[in-house]
C-alpha cells in the first residue's frame, strides 16, 4: 500500500488534487491532506513527528509561503527563509524515511528575468529572477539543486512540477497578497456589490499562461504515478494560449456579469511583462491531454467564489 502524504494539502492545488484522487481512485493508495494546523513543516522536530506519525512512501509537497506581487515585493526576507526551511525539512526527512518519490511543485518566478521566450526546463538557473520576488524565486530553485543532490549522493527519487499561474476554486481571494485572478474576482464581485468602478492595477498588458487548479490535479496524478524524471516538468497550456491580463479582467467581468466601468490604474507596476513557457515536454509524455478553456474555468472559479463567498479565503 503506497502512503502518499501531501503537504499544503488543503490550498488551491491541494483541494483539487484530493477531488481529482477521488475521480481516480487507487485501491493501492492512501492519500493524506496535511495542513498548516498538523505541524509546523519549517521546525525539524514538528515534520519528523508527521513522518513518523504517517510514515509516507510518497510525498508531494505543496506547502510554501505564498503571496502575490505586493506581498513578495514587501517581505523578500521572509519569503526566502520561510520556504527554505520548509523544503529543508521536508527533503531531510523524505530521505530519512526512505520515501520511494518526492514532488515538489515550482513556479514559472524560479526562470530568469532577462532571458529568451519561450522557457523551458533547462533555463532554470540560467540568470536571476525578477526582483519582485527574488526571496521566493531563489527558494523555490534551490528545491531543484536539492532534488539532484538527494538522488547524486543518496540515490532518492525527487522531481519538481513548474506550473504556470494557477487558479481555481479554493483558491486565497485576499486582496492584499493574492495572484491576479482570484484578486480581480474579488475586486469584481465587490465592485458590482457597490455599484463602483472595477480597478484593475497596471495596465493590463503584461501576458500570462493560467493553468486551471483541475488540469494542475490531473497532471500531478500522472507526475505522481509515471513520471521518472529528477529534472522537473513544466506543467502548462501551450505558448498559443497565453493572454494578457486585460483579457483576463474581460473574462471575469462576463463571469460576475458585471456592467460597470473598468479602469487599469497604471501608477501601480505591472510586474514581469512576459514568462512565455514552452510545454514540448510534456507533450512529449502526455500528446492528448486536454486542458479546461480559460473562460470556461474561469466562470466555473467565479460561480464556487460567489456561492462560498462567507467562507473563502479572502
Amino acid at each position: 500500500m503506497k502512503v502518499i502524504l501531501v503537504t499544503g494539502g488543503t490550498g488551491l492545488v491541494g483541494r483539487a488534487l484530493e477531488e481529482a484522487v477521488s475521480r481516480d481512485p487507487s485501491p493501492e493508495e492512501r492519500w493524506i491532506f496535511l495542513s498548516s494546523k498538523d505541524g509546523d513543516l519549517s521546525d525539524m522536530i514538528s515534520t519528523r513527528s508527521l513522518f513518523d506519525k504517517y510514515k509516507p512512501t510518497h510525498v508531494i509537497h505543496l506547502a510554501a509561503m505564498v503571496g502575490g506581487l505586493f506581498k513578495n515585493m514587501k517581505y523578500q526576507v521572509d519569503f526566502l527563509r520561510t520556504n527554505l526551511l520548509i523544503n529543508d525539512c521536508v527533503l531531510h526527512f523524505c530521505c530519512e524515511y526512505k520515501v520511494e518519490k518526492c514532488v515538489s511543485c515550482l513556479s514559472t518566478c524560479v526562470f530568469p528575468d532577462k532571458t529568451t521566450y519561450p522557457i523551458d526546463e533547462s533555463m532554470v538557473h540560467n540568470g536571476p529572477p525578477h526582483s519582485s520576488n527574488f526571496g521566493y524565486s531563489y527558494a523555490k530553485r534551490m528545491i531543484d539543486i536539492q532534488n539532484r543532490a538527494y538522488h547524486d549522493q543518496y540515490g532518492c527519487m525527487f522531481t519538481s512540477v513548474i506550473p504556470t499561474n494557477i487558479y481555481g476554486p479554493h483558491d486565497n481571494f485576499n486582496l492584499e497578497d493574492s495572484h491576479v485572478i482570484p484578486g480581480l474576482i474579488h475586486k469584481c464581485y465587490l465592485a458590482k456589490r457597490s455599484g463602483e468602478c472595477l480597478v484593475v492595477f497596471g495596465s493590463g498588458k503584461p501576458l500570462r499562461q493560467f493553468i486551471y487548479s483541475k488540469d494542475l490535479a490531473r497532471l500531478f496524478l500522472w507526475v505522481l504515478r509515471h513520471y521518472t524524471e529528477t529534472d522537473p516538468i513544466i506543467l502548462s497550456v501551450g505558448e498559443e494560449q497565453e493572454v494578457p491580463i486585460a483579457d483576463v479582467a474581460t473574462f471575469i467581468v462576463k463571469a460576475m456579469d458585471f456592467k460597470g466601468e473598468i479602469i487599469f490604474d497604471t501608477s501601480k507596476p505591472d510586474g514581469q511583462f512576459k514568462k512565455t513557457a514552452n510545454n514540448a515536454k510534456l507533450r512529449h509524455y502526455l500528446p492528448d491531454f486536454q486542458f479546461t478553456p480559460i473562460h470556461t474555468a474561469i466562470d466555473e472559479t467565479v460561480k464556487w467564489f460567489v456561492e462560498n463567498y462567507d467562507s473563502a479565503r479572502k
